[in-house]
């Protein structure tokens, strides 16, 4: 695996801190110990973690200097993309924030096993996130399977103006850009920025979708994830 994403990063064009092979290794290990009685992520076996999940991850420092930012992982599941660019970026601090709580116990678990300091892992829903977050990051970034209009309303009211919210997306996505176009424009966000890009090793294209906040968003966003579900902006 090591080899895989020293290839991998020099591919993508990412500097790797010294100590991240071993902490890769200590993140797949607790993936595949505690993924064996929890359901953490469909994706089994050194290669195609490391492809799909680790080298997925850090392929957004491609598309973004998180160089001393504050990033918020929207959720972040089994910590993906928020902790392997933790592991990647340890000037930069990042909450990883998500509903489900045995994830988040998993994460809290592997954070302190890793001894990473700059990531804190938070149990809540994006709506319903302390205040005291709001408008408060540098990016929001997320891999979560939501339509892209609901994201944007999840995400954005998490970033500062100057600031951008990147969602990881399947190379088609245009469309789904599209769509979210109303919503974006309400939240204070700029039109979105598609980049693309190739997972090292595989003939896999996938997206970032970068949108840049310009404005501060309305204060009646984000609305409960019913409406959000039911009425997307």
């Amino acid at each position: 695996m090591e080899k895989i994403l020293e290839a991998g990063f020099a591919e993508l064009g990412v500097t790797a801190p010294g100590d991240a092979p071993g902490r890769f290794r200590k993140y797949y290990e607790r993936l595949t110990e505690v993924g064996a009685v929890m359901n953490l992520t469909a994706i089994e076996g050194e290669e195609p973690v490391a492809r799909l999940h680790f080298l997925d991850s850090a392929a957004l420092l491609g598309c973004a200097d998180l160089s001393g930012a504050r990033v918020i992982d929207v959720g972040t599941g089994a910590g993906f993309p928020g902790l392997p660019l933790a592991i990647l970026r340890p000037d930069a601090q990042f909450v990883l924030l998500d509903s489900q709580q045995k994830r988040m116990d998993f994460l809290a678990e592997t954070v302190g096993l890793l001894g990473l300091g700059n990531a804190r892992v938070l149990c809540a829903r994006a709506e319903e996130a302390p205040a005291e977050l709001r408008e408060s990051f540098d990016f929001a970034v997320s891999r979560a399977v939501a339509r892209l209009n609901q994201l944007c309303e999840l995400c954005l009211p998490f970033v500062k103006p100057g600031g951008a919210f990147i969602s990881m997306k399947a190379a088609d996505c245009a469309a789904e850009a599209a769509e979210a176009a109303n919503a974006i424009k309400l939240l204070g966000g700029e039109p979105p920025v598609v980049k693309n890009y190739r997972l090292p090793g595989t003939d896999i294209v996938r997206s970032a979708v970068i949108i840049k906040k310009s404005s501060p968003t309305p204060a009646k966003y984000p609305r409960r994830w019913a409406r959000i579900s039911k009425q997307p902006l």
